[in-house]
């Protein structure tokens, strides 16, 4: 009997190769719902059915829903990473300017969330939803773009408020992307072609270089 026990349990428990294997199914079919029905058709069962694994494995692997979406932007290619917003080289990115590194910073930023379809919709569907689901990948943006300018550009009370430009650029960035989705033209920018990001990326570096000339002058 205790033969059987033995084999029963090793029947039971996943190989790790598996495991990872179906964790990572679970994330990709979170992102995957997100982007088609937005957090209102995101549970528990939906998420096992995309993924084509037994419920129970969410709770096993992660904890439950809430903690699966935060593995999911963590590990889901949400957001990019600091090492992707600096350009690939943290090291060569410090060594640039301030008013070089906020240009490169945009434009790295773009690049990312335009090559992000998923990212693009769960945005777009976070304008009109708000929930605890929502919530636990804003603060995954959130702690990423902070410890981003922490290391970066630490907080002074001398010159440009940095932090504040970023918030305004990031989210100028953020709505454009979201809604380039959807329509053509802005503004009379077109917003579906790279002439048209080429346009704005050149803008957010006259209005940086702008910012600080200005300061300098005060």
């Amino acid at each position: 009997m205790a033969k059987t026990a033995k084999n029963r349990v090793g029947v039971r428990a996943a190989k790790p190769r598996d495991r990872e294997a179906t964790r990572a199914r679970l994330i990709e079919a979170v992102g995957s719902l997100l982007a088609q029905e937005g957090f209102k058709g995101l549970g528990v069962n939906a998420v096992a059915r995309e993924a084509g694994v037994d419920k129970v494995l969410i709770y096993r692997y992660f904890g439950g829903l809430q903690q699966l979406i935060a593995a999911f932007g963590r590990e889901g290619n949400f957001w990019p990473s600091i090492k992707e917003l600096a350009g690939g080289d943290i090291e060569d990115y410090h060594q640039l300017s301030v008013t070089e590194q906020l240009s490169h910073l945009s434009r790295n930023f773009i690049q990312a969330i335009r090559r992000r379809p998923i990212t693009q919709e769960i945005l777009a569907w976070e304008m009109i939803e708000r929930n605890e689901l929502t919530i636990e990948l804003e603060s995954v943006r959130e702690n990423t773009m902070m410890n981003f300018f922490d290391m970066f550009f630490p907080s002074t009370d001398k010159g440009p408020d940095i932090a504040a430009m970023g918030a305004i650029i990031g989210a100028g960035v953020s709505y454009l992307v979201s809604r380039g989705r959807q329509i053509s033209i802005y503004n009379g920018v077109d917003l579906q072609s790279e002439a048209g990001w080429q346009r704005l990326e050149k803008a957010i570096d006259t209005m940086i270089s702008g910012l600080f000339a200005g300061a300098a002058k005060r």
